[in-house]
């Protein structure tokens, strides 16, 4: 799946990247949310309930299944949005493309950011999601990101999502972590 072109023409867009909220949104996230244009969800969502709580101010949100993201985790009813999701994504997005992945199908744990950047070597960044963990690995090319848990289900301590500013000639990824 790809983007219209009229996202990439966009001089620049503020991308609200974030995973595994398990049926929930913390509220610390959701207001990051709504001052981003899209946001972009790595999978194991939880429920079409939570793609409706993350309100960008375009109103576009765009998501990938996860492992948790099965007819028998989901509310009774919701199978017709579950088939949507699709397990790939690619954004054409200022200055790159943006793609996005769950994780839990690269492995073994431990090359997974080579693995990734192996399989998508036209991306700028590729977005997954699946261990929980935060981390901004932008020490190759394409950048490798995991905004780590956006809910309240093994936040690492902290619930937490990225923000990516992309223009036609930088990127940059800011970091929100929520303490308790």
């Amino acid at each position: 799946m790809l983007l219209t072109p009229p996202i990439a023409d966009a001089p620049s867009l503020r991308i609200a990247l974030l995973s595994d909220t398990h049926n929930a949104v913390d509220r610390r996230v959701a207001e990051v949310v709504e001052s981003c244009d899209l946001v972009v969800h790595a999978g194991d969502i939880g429920s079409p309930d939570v793609l409706a709580q993350l309100l960008p101010t375009s109103g576009r949100v765009f998501a990938v299944r996860g492992n948790n993201d099965t007819p028998d985790q989901w509310p009774q009813g919701t199978e017709r949005c579950l088939r949507i999701l699709p397990e790939y994504l690619s954004l054409d997005v200022p200055g790159g493309l943006v793609v996005v992945v769950h994780g839990h199908r690269v492995r073994p744990a431990s090359r997974r950011h080579q693995t990734l950047r192996e399989r998508h070597p036209e991306a700028r960044a590729i977005v997954y999601g699946h261990t929980h963990r935060l981390v901004v690995d932008d020490s190759a090319h394409p950048w490798v990101l995991n905004p780590g848990a956006a809910g309240h289900t093994r936040t690492q301590g902290a619930p937490s999502c990225l923000v990516l500013t992309a223009t036609p000639v930088a990127w940059y990824v800011d970091i929100h972590a929520f303490r308790d």
